[in-house]
């Protein structure tokens, strides 16, 4: 809950252990959300053994867009208990919240109670043992949407919508369940209630990671090659029947080499062409990308971060790929580096990478993590931004033609297999402008030259951050990815209280921008930089790349923990206080 008295959202965790239903329980909740007006998120939390253990489903609604997590949760209701304190980190509660529990399902973990929240005992498992095929995950959807305000006859749509082709049985059945917990929340006191947005139009409910497929395809991806790796597969799944539609094609690799060599093969053949991974599988395709800068073949590579060194904590979220993203490839590589700053935006930063990709013919790594890829949010729907892949190609070349001939902005035009006059070698090797090997100074000086020049000199317009506040403004928050959210409801509470703040919220994290930089942060004189590192990866970058004004002030932990609005507020009352 936020505002105070305004009730402008509430948070709900739902847990329980693998295969109770919670997840299914949530999801359904969210798309009844969409149907009755409201806009929300949902993310996700499970163990890292990634099938069963524990989990739970964490839905933020509300009538206004609303993109990050809250500083504790509303209600919190299990059915059962198994292995959530496991979590208990990720659902801070307060004295105002709610604890809803079947008794029969064991005490509540200690870790939990310490907040002082209320506790309500609700027969759960009793109250499905009374429907014929009852589900508990069923009865807790209700006794959720009864206390928060939401009605009961879009649940009943989505049940029709989900379990159909169940039968009319597990309808009937499920929506009996509903209808008890309905009836279980009527003398419960409700901590809070939301009420949908006076505009009726149509939203969108998108996971980042279906945002980062979808905006691959508007950018011209019409090749993918991939193999699965939590959390980034469900960009492949969602990919794959949409490619088709397109006329697209997505093949499942091997392993993450031979993905990141099909995307580079299918790209010198003229398929824009994208591959999507995590932490373990960007560090194998390092070498392919380096191939891909050297043989100036456009490439896409979109990684979902997730907790790490080695195979870390695969379920959780953490920014701490950006080291090897900016700096992994062996050589001098220039390359482009993106992220994305919301589940939202993950449609534009891929769109946009691919443009980028395509026009300068290198590689472009767009960072997104588990946090935004897996979280489900209903947006209104986005603008259709007019990025297409823009490949300069030769279709004529003649007795002259140079594949890497040096040009004024790096960019020399390829030829597609086939072309008449047009073959060229395209490999690792470095090379001379006609594309053969090369061991001399002036041939690996000039390639180099031109391979940083259309990189650093391109022009990234204003998409390079999302910048919002006043120019001038003495105090600047300075993030990045999916922390961007948290930062922005933070200044927005700041704004409300008097604090003025301005946001920079960094999109392009390679190359380096430091005209537009220094213009954006001119005036500042306390800079605070939030981000999800244990060791201050964002900021050591900014530090290598730019001159900082001011006061800096470093905002970071590691995952699993995201990082909530509340405790940027608190970070910048008590640095004013000091």
């Amino acid at each position: 809950m936020t505002d105070g008295d305004q009730n402008t959202s509430v948070s709900v965790a739902m847990v329980g252990s693998g295969g109770a239903g919670v997840m299914t329980s949530g999801n359904m909740m969210l798309e009844a959300a969409t149907k009755a007006g409201l806009y929300g998120l949902m993310t996700r939390t499970v163990g890292p053994q990634i099938r069963g253990g524990e989990a739970a489903a964490l839905l933020r609604l509300s009538g206004k867009p609303v993109h990050c997590v809250d500083d504790t949760f509303d209600i919190l209701v299990a059915v059962d208990w198994k292995g959530a304190e496991r979590f208990a980190g990720e659902v801070p509660l307060g004295a105002d919240s709610l604890i809803i529990t079947d008794p029969a399902t064991g005490d509540i973990p200690e870790i939990l109670t310490d907040s002082g929240a209320r506790i309500v005992e609700v027969p759960i498992g009793e109250l499905a043992a009374s429907v014929e095929g009852g589900r508990a995950n069923m009865v807790i959807l209700g006794l959720v949407a009864s206390l928060i305000g939401l009605d009961e006859e879009p649940i009943n749509k989505i049940i029709a919508k989900k379990l159909g082709k169940k039968g009319d049985a597990a309808v009937k059945a499920s929506r009996e369940a509903v209808s008890a917990g309905y009836d279980a929340a009527g003398g419960i006191t409700s901590p809070v209630t939301v009420s949908p947005s006076d505009d009726k139009k149509d939203r969108w409910l998108i996971s980042g990671n279906q945002a980062a497929g979808f905006g691959a395809l508007r950018g011209g991806i019409r090749f993918v090659a991939a193999y699965p790796i939590t959390p980034a597969t469900e960009v492949l799944e969602w990919m794959s029947p949409n490619l088709p539609k397109v006329g697209g094609t997505l093949v499942q690799a091997e392993d993450e080499l031979a993905s990141i060599n099909m995307a580079i093969g299918a790209s010198f053949g003229g398929r824009p062409s994208l591959t999507a991974t995590s932490g373990p599988g960007l560090s194998l395709m390092m070498e392919g990308i380096g191939l891909a800068v050297s043989s100036e073949t456009p490439v896409v590579i979109v990684n979902v971060m997730r907790g790490g060194p080695s195979t870390g904590v695969p379920t959780k979220s953490e920014q701490t790929d950006l080291n090897i993203a900016v700096y992994g490839l062996h050589g001098d590589a220039p390359h482009i580096v993106t992220a994305a700053t919301s589940v939202e935006d993950c449609i534009f930063t891929t769109q946009w990478s691919v443009y980028l990709a395509e026009a300068m013919q290198t590689a472009a790594i767009v960072l997104s993590d588990q946090f935004m890829g897996q979280a489900s949010s209903i947006i209104d729907p986005p603008a259709n931004i007019s990025f297409m892949a823009q490949r300069l190609v030769e279709s004529e070349p003649d007795e002259s033609y140079l594949r890497y001939a040096v040009t004024a902005d790096g960019v020399s035009p390829m030829t597609l297999p086939g072309t008449p006059g047009g073959q060229y070698t395209a490999d690792g090797l470095e090379h001379n402008p006609k594309g053969l090997p090369s061991t001399l100074m002036e041939d690996h000086r000039d390639q180099m030259d031109k391979r940083d020049r259309k990189v650093a000199e391109f022009n990234y317009g204003d998409h390079w951050a999302d910048v919002e506040g006043d120019d001038g403004c003495e105090l600047v928050i300075l993030t990045w990815g999916s922390t961007t959210n948290a930062v922005r409801e933070a200044i927005e509470r700041l704004n409300g209280e008097g604090v003025s703040c301005k946001l920079v919220a960094m999109r392009l994290l390679s190359p380096a921008v430091p005209e537009q930089f220094d213009q954006t942060l001119m005036g500042a004189k306390r800079v605070l930089v939030v981000e999800q590192s244990h060791s201050g990866q964002f900021l050591k970058l900014l530090r290598a790349n730019y001159n900082m004004p001011g006061e800096v002030k470093s905002y970071r932990r590691p995952g699993p923990l995201i990082v909530r609005p509340g405790e940027i507020v608190d970070t910048i009352k008590n640095w004013s206080v000091q």
